[in-house]
């Protein structure tokens, strides 16, 4: 389907076979089998109440943004509406995993005169989950310090203006603290993999530095056994915390420690638009990691010229399923894309021509699709995505050759998946570190925040990095202990983590901390 409404990550899926989709990392996200229908991100003016009638699933979100669910017949209709603006596919969204206090300067603030403790503020964790019974977020009479879990993974009572998951109020998980019952009876929502209760016991456990703090989680999701958070996922989170603290009227400070590479890294998607709009409203700060890229080798930028050609090596390794990459350049410059797999087989110089254009090279299908710029930016994305015929794509060392035909701007970045998908060593050979935060630290009204170690003030080797030009503000915009951080687990336990995942919550506890002293407390 092409049409400059559509994303071109969307328009290549739905020009693509069922087969193609379900071969590709990417392609499938946002679409189920069993429905027929996709998820997708809008941007629109007006209303769209005239969606619902036609039976199409709809949460409004703030700002002019929407979570539509619809077939791809609807999809095409709704493309056509004057009130659409833009419409985008879910991205997958990752964990960014790999002492604390003193080096965050806190222990100053607790003391007098400020004696800040995040007392009327609220920390909204939007992760995978908490483990409510936990000591860390319960008050000394042992009632609960959260306000509300909205479990997006648990069918059930859906919040208000949502249509998925459960919401469990405080009332009720005082409740279920109060049974005399070991389980989850009352309350059904657990941790699984503690992600979640880490960071929630950084950013606000009674051993932090904000036990005062309410909490507000958002467990993210999608209620299948294979069920992983995505896009369209946060931002309904984020919606739901933004309402929520509206409702209590509160400030709030909202940690995301979770990203992914599909982007321009520009603050153009859907989704750091929506995180940039919202962040205007209320009383509110969004910190975000900016992942755990850095040293991935998953990133390479450069600069053309009308006599040079660029030549990216890509590492494949043995029995890699599948993988993806992004080219981006500006549009307006004029280059030709060849690719020489690792028996030396070409293929190319392969014309700019808008679509989907399908290659096969040994035992690898690569679909390569030409898109057009968004209504929100210059950019023009040329997408490669590499499919087993069988089982496995070959491996060796791919070529992608750049053959400039007229150049203006002449710079380029490509990005692979996170590495978390790839096997190890899937890498391309002379990478740039500059440029691997994740989307969506990239969004510019928001705090990014990079890691480093406390014990050695060295900026981790992991943490990803930006980098400057076309006006956008260099990112992170600031970093914290990112290495070794002790946090609770689930069961009442410690444990020792790294990441981005676990500096964002320093700063998101600071940010609460902050927002007392220059709010609650005035």
């Amino acid at each position: 389907m092409n049409s400059q409404k559509l994303e071109n990550v969307l328009g290549l899926a739905l020009d693509s076979t069922a087969s193609e989709r379900e071969r590709s990392l990417e392609l499938n996200v946002g679409y189920d089998a069993n429905s027929e229908k996709w998820d997708v991100i809008v941007k629109y003016s007006g209303s769209l109440v005239g969606l619902r009638e036609e039976g199409i699933d709809v949460v409004e979100l703030l700002g002019g943004y929407a979570i539509l669910t619809l077939t791809e017949e609807q999809l095409q209709e709704v493309t056509e509406l004057p009130q659409i603006e833009f419409i985008e596919k879910p991205k997958r969204l990752f964990f960014q995993v790999e002492a604390g206090k003193n080096a965050s300067c806190i222990p100053p603030v607790r003391r007098s005169p400020f004696n800040l403790t995040g007392e009327g503020i609220l920390v909204a964790v939007i992760d995978s989950g908490i483990d409510y019974r936990n000591r860390e977020f319960r008050n000394a009479d042992g009632s609960t310090r959260i306000r509300a879990i909205w479990d997006q993974t648990l069918e059930g009572n859906a919040p208000q203006g949502y249509n998925r998951g459960t919401e469990y109020t405080m009332e009720e998980i005082n409740q279920a603290l109060s049974s005399r019952t070991a389980g989850y009876d009352l309350v059904l929502t657990q941790d699984v993999s503690g992600h979640g209760t880490a960071v929630a016991g950084i950013a606000a456990g009674n051993s932090g530095v904000a036990p005062k703090s309410e909490l507000l989680i958002v467990k993210m999701g999608v209620p299948k056994v294979e069920g992983f958070p995505r896009t369209t996922e946060l931002m309904q989170g984020v919606d739901y915390a933004i309402r929520k603290a509206l409702e209590l009227q509160k400030p709030v400070a909202i940690n995301l420690s979770f990203g992914n590479t599909y982007g321009a890294h520009d603050g153009t998607s859907l989704l750091e638009r929506f995180l940039d709009n919202i962040s205007e409203i209320w009383k509110n700060v969004i910190c975000i990691g900016t992942g755990n890229e850095g040293d991935t080798a998953g990133h390479v930028r450069g600069r053309l010229t009308d006599e040079n050609e660029a030549r990216i090596s890509l590492a494949v390794q043995e029995l890699e399923p599948t993988l993806n990459v992004q080219i981006w350049k500006a549009y307006y410059d004029r280059v030709d894309i060849s690719i020489i797999s690792p028996s030396g087989v070409r293929v190319g110089p392969i014309q700019e021509t808008l679509g989907t254009q399908r290659f096969v090279l040994g035992e690898t299908e690569i679909l390569l699709y030409y898109g057009e710029p968004s209504p929100f930016s210059i950019d023009q994305e040329i997408y490669l995505d590499f499919l087993p015929r069988n089982n496995y794509i070959n491996a060796g060392v791919w070529q992608l050759v750049l053959t400039p035909r007229e150049v203006i701007r002449g710079d380029y970045a490509l990005w692979l998946p996170t590495a978390g998908v790839l096997n190890s060593g899937t890498a391309f050979q002379r990478p740039s570190a500059t440029g691997t935060q994740t989307i969506p630290s990239t969004a510019q009204r928001t705090i990014g925040v990079g890691a480093y170690d406390a014990r050695t003030l060295s900026y981790a080797q992991f943490s990803g990095r930006g980098q400057a030009g076309l006006g956008r503000r260099l990112k992170p915009d600031i970093v914290a202990p990112g290495v070794n951080v002790t946090a609770p687990v689930p069961g009442g336990t410690f444990a020792e983590f790294s990441g981005t995942s676990f500096a964002t919550p320093f700063v998101t506890r600071s940010a609460a901390l902050l927002m007392q002293w220059g709010i609650a407390n005035k």
